[in-house]
């Protein structure tokens, strides 16, 4: 009799499991602010004893932000063990623009690994193939990464990068398959409770809800239609669009038409619909 075959990813998840268990995860799940440097500890420590890889972790991938602890620590250096240095990736002002791994968090939401070669995903990314991977190590501040995007409330986007202690490993096929969940979990768990954390100001006014009629007007502001467009569109005055557009700006405290449009894409009203779409959902 022949020997079943194993399902897909059996054995790794098998290997994985000392890593992803309910006690790791809390482990590294920030409570407060106090609790920044245990959990960022309890990252290190999990990443490097279990996999021999170190965390690089951002809570904001536009503004080169690196978690810091209660005393104003940089983690990146205290805990993590990055070297300080004027090449450190936490002091680059260029890394948001010119790193592949920050662009490739734009465009993806899964763990993916990356070298020079290319990047590794569990399904196909038509936008990843598009970054320019030209002088990988030197944008990237790496050789090889197994990277977990972040994408957090407001459109703000985080990330893990987990890094090869040994700099000549460049092949993180085997590592992916054997971790790349348990880094999926821990990172998301570390950045996000990180982010709850710090937060000390209410980004946008609590409990603002737009209409169905508000949200329509926006959408059609969103892709460039002016407000005498926007009227003939769905059967209504340009005065009325105004009107509605400005309500929506009252309850999201914007101070003009763009911040309006702005805040509410952060909130998820604006949908990425295709015109032909947008267009035979307004005139039903």
């Amino acid at each position: 009799m022949g020997m079943a075959l194993a399902e897909p990813g059996l054995d790794a998840w098998h290997v994985s499991l000392p890593m992803l268990n309910p006690d790791n995860v809390d482990a590294v799940r920030v409570r407060d602010i106090t609790d920044v440097r245990r959990a960022a500890e309890a990252l290190h420590r999990i990443t490097t004893d279990l996999s021999n890889m170190r965390a690089a972790p951002t809570h904001d991938i536009a503004d080169r932000c690196t978690p810091i602890d209660d005393q104003g620590n940089v983690l990146a250096l205290d805990v993590f063990g990055w070297p300080d240095s004027m090449q450190a990736w936490w002091k680059s002002s260029n890394i948001a623009l010119h790193s592949p791994i920050v662009s490739a968090c734009r465009y993806e939401n899964d763990v993916f690994w990356v070298n020079e070669k290319g990047f590794h995903t569990r399904s196909p990314n038509h936008y990843l193939a598009a970054i320019d991977l030209s002088h990988f190590e030197i944008r990237a501040r790496t050789c090889a990464a197994i990277v977990v995007p972040v994408h957090l409330p407001f459109g703000q986007i985080g990330a893990v990068s987990f890094n090869p202690i040994d700099e000549c490993e460049t092949d993180l096929s085997q590592k992916y398959e054997e971790f790349g969940d348990a880094f999926f979990v821990l990172g998301r768990t570390f950045v996000a409770s990180y982010v709850n954390a710090i937060g000390n100001r209410l980004r946008l006014p609590a409990g603002a809800s737009l209409t169905k009629r508000e949200i329509e007007c926006l959408r059609w502001v969103a892709i460039g239609k002016t407000d005498a467009e926007i009227g003939l569109i769905i059967s209504r005055s340009r005065a009325t669009v105004r009107f509605h557009v400005h309500n929506a700006s009252l309850k999201l405290d914007a101070v003009n038409r763009s911040q309006t449009v702005f805040k509410a894409g952060q909130l998820g009203y604006l949908s990425v619909t295709p015109f032909s779409n947008l267009y035979s959902s307004c005139v039903r």
